[in-house]
This record gives structure tokens, C-alpha cells and sequence, in this order.
């Protein structure tokens, strides 16, 4: 028999942290806990594998799963002292989810399960707080009634604004008894009359109604959006942890808050946390009461006269401290912890390796290997690649001039600028069309993830540091300021008002998640430091890596910014890109629409001085490093002339009549140009332009030779090859080209001529081509194309489509197809490295900058990856990944 349920509390489990597949990470955590003798509420976890049976048969549940949830549930009862539906003696439940990975606030919760017109009157006698017991059964009524039966939770928060302005009352905690019972009825007659029949007061029925609810949530908008941005399976699953309820909302000796061992947005070893006395979880991570600090240090640091819980309960506050060394102990990493006080006595409800900005894990990860805690190789493993990325960009300039409109909570560290917008589907929207966001929200809920993801920064005016609004945006390393409580943001007229001052829709604000600070206008920034923490990881990771990490760049300042990242050569050098300058343009439009060989050369004449500074350049900067330069590969309609004076301009450079150029360029119009007229095949069309460009690089790794130091071996990559003819074809002339200068110049220098895989033919011909070939450079962008027929430029229309059909798990043009594209590249290399022996081989598609494709790199034996210079740090650090990972298999 298949055991779909496992229980836990009292000191043991059935689980343990190893089967976090199996019962998520929420339930292994529970259950861990519960062996290490932590005061857990006692309960059960349905596994993710019942998950996966529900979507697989038609959203039902193995037979025999209701048999053992009541065996389960008889247990807790036994463990509790309380029966679930007990008139007298009711024992409540909550319901949560538990995926193997933590997704905060994506999927549904429901508390104080098991309360209806009966059972609440027995929590009031037992609890002796009638005021308790129907504020418990309103707070159930209204999340029931949202989560499993969509009832919208603004219709009870209307009516208890309308009842509280009526009663004079200001805040939450005026209410009475008799207030809350009156407002619990007045709710389910809401639900009744949205839904047409009545509250649901079978307890089995709430039950099962609710663990529904969990399960199809796994499924909805905002959890797929989720696992989308980080890249999170669909077929997981979810389980489901049903746990006995206690209260923190019974009285001035109740509590609750949400804690980290360490600081989450900085990586001090320091507690960090919110707490509120008198209230339920909810009260505390969605924002609606502002909560107060864990420590004295941190109320003295942020400024607040409220009682900190070091100092209001230092009895239970030092428990709680002794739990967070415990768990830190045990799991060897910063651990996010909820916990409740009830009545006095401390209960603990997660754990879980906390959620961090990058600064952080690189802090925690740096500091914990130095202690001996974990080792180094550890240390690299815990800091995710992409998340580097957050660190290698401007943060604002502490000299410039500030428009400080308010200062709200320090949430998620780092400086955005963008124009304001007041929903989640206008952010998408714009910053689809190219523009920067900020997302301003009065709190943020799990239905905005996907207009939090697309912003710069995001902006609340309420919550607190473990507000969702926080939480999901240090996830994903965005800018945050919350519980800027001095902001009036109108939803309805899209401003906000701030000391008399009116912001209006897509007016211009600056964030700084560091400070606090919400600036009117945009701001200027600094580039980042990279030493400290991060030169130490990365000093590390480059110690394990074989997987060398090139950059792609054609410009002094990208070679540059690749050499401080840690590039090791420039894999790719688009010599395309050096001829968009104004100066440039008219020539290389002569070279093209000139008729004849001469016509082409009197402008390549032009080019070639340039063109020669270009790699001067880029080998003085790269010197001692590998340099791959791409020949000359534009579609050509990239440079034609347009507009009517850009005709005149060329005329006159070429003393030619407009009509004859207008003529030429017609006859050049190309219906697919990214398949047409570019590449080898321009060189075979047009050696003189190839042969000018092997001139322009030989020359000027002549000339950076001369000067002393490293040597310069430049490698000459020719694009878009099919076949081995083709290559043969222009390697000899370009070899004959450099030969020639070499000889002339009476030095020595050593040079390479290979070329890009681009093509499927090419992948299926490597053999043939690593003849000629003494290199091969895979163009994972334009071989997705090739291979999929599709165009990386218009197929943002229906990709979105295809990955939410799970067509595609993501995009092909991020990480690379390792099925279908990722094949090819190892047919080629396999084929390549058997008729050459010594070939090298890289990818220098943007997918070398993705942590995925660098460690499908690694697997396959390739040499190198290169990227754009701020990925750098991230391929470096995802090769060394790649590497333990393949010394752990």
C-alpha cells in the first residue's frame, strides 16, 4: 500500500529532511524539527506524489488516501487532546502547501480550520475569551471563503471598514466580543449571498474543500508565473501540511512573527526579524498591521519607540534565541523561521533556508566557510550564478543631488529608476515596450508577481521587512521599499501624496533598497566594488572550474569590463557592430552598394585604417589573452541606406546619382536577410572584404607585439560556414593574406582560423569541416533559429504561449535546447575533436551566460564559454558549479 500521508509533532515524524521531493520542503522541515525536538504543533503532510496523482486522474485522489487523512487526524486529536469538530473541546487545523522549493505566498493557506457556529462557542468557553474565538472564526470565514470558495477578500474588508467607521472604532483592536460575532455573521451572509448557499459548517467538509483548494492552486496564474521566472518544474507538485492551530491572538502574552538567523538583505550574522503581539501570521507578512522589531538593536536602529520582543518577552525571546542557533546548527545555512506564542509558550511552525539577496548569500556564504561551518566548495554552491547579477551593476551615487519624497523600509537592497505605475498588468505591459517601472502598491499580493518581476524596482506603502512585497523581491533581486506609511497612493487616480506633494502616473522616482529613500526624478549611480566577499567566492570558483569564461565584445569599454569581471579572452568580437558609427557607416555603405570589385575597395581602403585601430585596441587590452574575431557577418538591410538624405550622402561620397544607389539597393532587398546574403557567403561573393579584414587584424597583432609583453594569437573566425568547401575556400585566402604580412614584417606571430557553427549542416558536417578548422565557435543564437525555424526577433508573440502550454519549459533563446540544439553541439564536437584531435571548442552565444547552458557546456567537454562582460562572474561561477556537481555524481 502506497503511504500518501506522514505524520509529525510530539517529538517525532514519520519524515525527516531527506524526503523534501516527497513531502516538500515545508513538510520535511516540519517534520525535521519535530525529531530534533522542537516544539512543533503536531499534524500530517499528503505528499507531493497525491499532487501528482490529482492532475494525472481528472482532479480526484487515490482511494485510499481519505482512510489514512482520518487515521492522521485521529493521531494529532490523541497528541492535541482536542477532537476536530468537538463541540466542546474543538480541535483546529490550518492548511498549507509545500512545494520542494519555498514560493512564498504563491500558493493558498487557510487557519483556524474547523470552526463553525458550534465549535466556536467551545473555543470561547475553553479559551475563556469569547473575544478571541470569533475574531479566530471571522478571520476563518473570510480566508475560506477567498481561498477554497472565490468569495473576494474585499468584500469582508469592506465590511469591516463600514462597521468599524459606524462603531467609531480606528484600529482592529478596539473590536469586542460582540463586534467580531456580529461581523463573523454578517460574513457568511456575504459568502452566502455571493455564492447562493450557505457557509459550509461540516468541519470534514472544510477539510477537504480547503486541501482541494491547495492542490488546484499549484495550478494557478501566479504559482505558474513563479515557477516560470525561476525555472521551477510544473510536475513537482505541491503537498499539503495539515497542522494543528496555535493562537497567537489570544491576548498580551500571544504573539507572532516571522524571523531570520541572519540578515537577509545584508548577510550580518545578526537577527533579523518582526513580530506582533495579539494577532495570527497573516497580521504579519501581508501588511495589515505594521509589526515591531525582533531585537532592541534593531528597534534602536530603525527608530521606534514600540517594545521590541527582546525586551517584552525576554523570557520567550531567549528561547527563540536558542532555536535559531539550533536550526542554524543543524542545517548549516540562514534559516527563515515562523513561530507563534501562545499564552506564553513558544511554538515554532517553519524553518527554511531563507530567502536572500545575492549581497547576502555571498556574505553568508563567505562568513560560514571562514568559520568552518561549511567548507569553500560549499560556499560556492550556495550562491546562485544569475543572482550575481545583482551585484555587478551601478548602485546610486552617494554625492548626487536626491529629491527625497520619504524614507520607508530598507526591503531589498540596490537602486532603481523608472516611471510609475500603479498595477502589475500596466508594469508588464510597458516594460514589454522597451520601458523601465517602478511598481507602486499600496501592499503587494501573489497576484502581482508578474508585474513585480517585470519592474525595476517596487514601491508599498504598507508592510513591513517580511512583507510579501519584500520577501518575493529580495527572491528575485529586485529594489524594494516598503512601508513608506507617509505615501497616500490613490488607486483610482493613479497618484500618490506625499507633504502636499502630488506624484502622478508614469512621473519619474528613484529607489534606493539599501536606504529607504523614495526619490522624485532619476538619480545619478556609481559602478559596484567587486572585492571583498566576492573576490574571495570567485577566487574560489576559479580555483575548481575547467570551463574557461571569455567574453563577447567589440568595443574598448566592454573589453574592459570583461577583463575586471574575470574574462579570460573575448570569445566573440562582431566586427558588424564597429561599423554603425556615423563616420563609418557611409563607407561601409559605398563597400556594398558599389557594382564593381574597385568600387568596393576604394571604400574598404577607407575602412581598413579604422578597422586596424579597432583590434589595436582590443589586443592591447586583451594582451596575453585569446582574441576571436568574427568576420564580417550583417545581413545586409541592417546597413542600406533608408532615408532619403542617408541616399544623398552616399551619392555624394561616391559621386553617383541617388536613383542609380536607390536601384542597387532594390536589387539587394532580401525577403528572409538573417538566411540570405551574409556570412561566408559575402566573403565568397566579395573576398576583397574578408581579405581587408584579415589584413586590419594581422597588422594589429603585429603592432601590439612590437610593443612588448604577452603575445597577441588572434583567432579569425569565419561565419556561417555549411560546408567544408566554403571554408576551405576563404581559409586560404585569409591564410595567404596573413602569411604575407607575417613574412613582410620579419617577425613571428601565431594565428588561428576556424569558424562558427551556426547551421545544422555544419553540426552534421563537423567532421568534415575540422579539416579546415582550428577551432569551432558555436552560435547557439542563430543554430536555435536554424533549428527550430524560428526567429529569436519576432517570436515573442507566441513563445509566452508555447511555455504556458509547457511546450517549451523556457525560452530557447535564454537556456539553451539541450534535447535538440544542445544534440547538435555535441554531435559537432564529438565529430569535430575525431578528425581534430586538439580542436577547441566554445559557445559564444548569450547562452553562455546562463548557469544551465554553462553546465551543459561543461558535461560535453567543451573548452570555453563566452558572454557579455556582466555575465562573466556568473558563467565563472556556474562552471565551478558544474564542476562539483560533476565530482559529487
Amino acid at each position: 500500500m502506497t503511504n500518501w500521508v506522514y505524520t509529525f509533532g510530539d517529538g517525532k515524524a514519520e519524515g525527516d529532511a531527506s524526503m523534501k521531493n516527497l513531502l516538500g520542503g515545508k513538510g520535511a522541515n516540519l517534520a525535521e524539527m519535530s525529531n530534533i525536538g522542537l516544539p512543533v504543533p503536531p499534524g500530517f503532510t499528503i505528499t507531493t506524489e497525491v499532487c501528482t496523482y490529482y492532475y494525472a486522474h481528472q482532479d480526484t485522489y487515490p482511494t485510499d488516501l481519505k482512510d489514512q487523512v482520518t487515521a492522521a487526524l485521529t493521531q494529532v486529536e490523541k497528541t492535541v487532546g482536542a477532537t476536530f469538530g468537538d463541540a466542546e473541546n474543538p480541535l483546529l487545523v490550518s492548511v498549507r502547501s509545500g512545494a520542494r522549493v519555498s514560493m512564498p505566498g504563491m500558493m493558498d493557506t487557510v487557519l483556524n480550520l474547523g470552526l463553525n457556529d458550534i465549535t466556536v462557542e467551545g473555543l470561547a468557553k475553553q479559551s475563556g475569551d469569547p473575544r478571541f474565538a470569533y475574531d479566530s472564526y471571522r478571520r476563518f470565514i473570510q480566508m475560506y471563503s477567498d481561498v477554497v470558495l472565490g468569495v473576494d477578500h474585499y468584500n469582508f474588508e469592506e465590511l469591516l471598514e463600514i462597521h468599524k467607521e459606524e462603531n467609531g472604532y480606528v484600529l482592529d483592536t478596539e473590536l469586542s466580543a460582540e463586534d467580531w460575532k456580529e461581523l463573523a455573521q454578517a460574513f457568511k451572509q456575504k459568502t452566502e449571498d455571493v455564492l447562493g448557499k450557505p457557509f459550509p459548517q461540516d468541519v470534514h467538509e472544510q477539510l477537504w474543500g480547503a486541501v482541494n483548494a491547495v492542490f488546484g492552486s499549484w495550478m494557478i496564474d501566479r504559482a505558474k508565473t513563479y515557477r516560470r521566472i525561476h525555472n521551477i518544474p510544473g510536475d513537482w507538485g505541491t503537498a499539503v501540511n495539515v497542522q494543528s492551530m496555535v493562537f497567537g491572538n489570544m491576548g498580551d502574552t500571544s504573539a507572532t512573527g516571522v524571523t531570520f538567523t541572519r540578515d537577509p538583505a545584508t548577510g550580518e550574522n545578526t537577527y533579523y526579524g518582526e513580530y506582533l503581539i495579539n494577532a495570527q501570521g497573516e497580521d504579519v507578512v501581508a501588511g495589515i498591521r505594521t509589526p515591531q522589531n525582533l531585537t532592541k538593536a534593531s528597534r534602536l536602529k530603525a527608530g521606534s519607540d514600540m517594545p521590541s520582543m527582546e525586551e517584552a518577552m525576554p523570557d520567550v525571546y531567549g528561547e527563540l534565541a536558542d532555536v535559531f542557533v539550533k536550526l542554524e546548527a543543524h542545517y548549516r545555512d540562514m534559516q527563515d523561521i515562523e513561530f507563534t506564542v501562545q499564552k506564553g509558550k513558544l511554538w515554532i511552525l517553519q524553518t527554511r533556508s531563507g530567502k536572500r539577496t545575492a549581497k547576502a548569500a555571498l556574505k553568508i556564504a563567505v562568513d560560514m566557510a571562514e568559520d568552518k561551518i561549511i567548507t569553500e566548495e560549499e560556499a560556492i554552491l550556495r550562491v546562485e550564478p544569475a543572482a550575481l547579477d545583482q551585484l555587478l551593476h551601478p548602485t546610486l551615487d552617494p554625492d548626487a543631488v536626491k529629491d527625497i519624497l520619504t524614507i520607508g523600509l530598507p526591503a531589498s537592497p540596490g537602486a532603481a529608476c523608472g516611471i510609475a505605475v500603479f498595477t502589475a498588468d500596466e508594469a508588464e505591459e510597458l516594460a514589454k515596450n522597451g520601458k523601465k517601472v517602478i511598481l507602486v502598491r499600496q501592499e503587494t499580493s501573489p497576484e502581482d508577481i508578474h508585474g513585480m518581476h517585470a519592474a525595476e524596482g517596487i514601491l508599498t506603502s504598507r508592510g513591513g521587512m517580511t512583507s510579501h512585497a519584500a520577501v518575493v523581491a529580495r527572491g528575485m533581486g529586485r529594489p524594494c521599499v516598503s512601508g513608506a506609511g507617509a505615501l497616500h497612493i490613490d488607486m483610482d487616480s493613479k497618484t500618490i501624496k506625499v507633504m502636499g506633494r502630488v506624484i502622478q502616473n508614469h512621473d519619474i522616482l528613484t529607489l534606493d533598497g539599501s536606504s529607504g529613500e523614495v526619490m522624485f526624478g532619476e538619480v545619478e549611480t556609481v559602478q559596484p566594488e567587486l572585492s571583498g566577499d566576492f573576490s574571495k567566492l570567485m577566487g574560489w570558483a576559479d580555483k575548481i572550474r575547467r570551463l574557461k569564461v571569455r567574453t563577447n565584445a567589440e568595443t574598448p569599454l566592454d573589453a574592459r569590463t570583461a577583463r575586471e569581471f574575470g574574462a579570460e579572452g573575448i570569445g566573440l568580437c562582431r566586427t558588424e557592430h564597429m561599423f554603425f558609427d556615423a563616420d563609418r557607416i557611409i563607407n561601409v555603405r559605398q563597400m556594398i552598394l558599389s557594382e564593381d570589385k574597385a568600387g568596393r575597395e576604394l571604400a574598404l581602403a577607407k575602412l581598413l585604417p579604422v578597422q586596424k585601430q579597432d583590434f589595436v585596441d582590443l589586443f592591447t587590452i586583451m594582451r596575453g589573452l585569446p582574441v576571436t574575431v568574427r568576420l564580417l557577418d550583417p545581413p545586409l538591410h541592417e546597413f542600406l541606406p533608408q532615408k532619403a538624405e542617408d541616399f544623398a550622402s552616399v551619392a555624394a561620397a561616391m559621386d553617383a546619382p541617388v536613383e542609380q544607389l536607390k536601384m542597387r539597393a532594390e536589387t539587394l532587398h532580401e525577403f528572409n536577410p538573417m538566411l540570405g546574403h551574409r556570412g561566408c557567403r559575402l566573403g565568397i561573393s566579395y573576398p576583397e572584404i574578408y581579405e581587408m579584414q584579415a589584413r586590419a587584424i594581422i597588422e594589429a597583432a603585429l603592432e601590439v607585439s612590437r610593443d612588448g609583453g604577452d603575445a597577441i594569437v588572434p583567432e579569425i573566425m569565419i561565419p556561417l560556414v555549411g560546408s567544408r568547401k566554403e571554408l576551405e575556400i576563404l581559409k586560404t585566402k585569409v591564410s595567404a593574406i596573413a602569411d604575407e604580412i607575417i613574412a613582410a614584417s620579419g617577425a613571428s606571430l601565431d594565428y588561428m582560423v576556424g569558424t562558427m557553427i551556426e547551421l545544422p549542416r555544419a553540426a552534421l558536417q563537423a567532421g568534415e569541416i575540422a579539416h579546415e578548422a582550428e577551432f569551432f565557435s558555436f552560435g547557439t543564437n542563430d543554430l536555435t533559429q536554424t533549428t527550430y525555424g524560428i526567429s529569436r526577433d519576432d517570436s515573442a508573440n507566441f513563445l509566452d504561449d508555447y511555455i504556458q502550454a509547457g511546450i517549451f519549459e523556457q525560452d530557447p533563446f535564454v537556456s539553451i535546447d539541450q534535447d535538440g540544439v544542445g544534440e547538435l553541439v555535441k554531435i559537432a564536437a564529438e565529430r569535430g575533436r575525431a578528425t581534430r584531435a586538439d580542436l577547441k571548442l566554445g559557445i559564444c552565444g548569450e547562452h553562455g551566460g546562463d548557469p544551465a547552458s554553462v553546465e551543459f557546456c561543461h558535461r560535453i567537454g567543451l573548452d570555453y564559454v563566452s558572454c557579455s562582460p556582466y555575465r562573466v562572474p556568473i558563467a565563472r561561477l556556474a562552471a565551478a558549479q558544474a564542476q562539483l556537481k560533476e565530482k559529487q555524481a
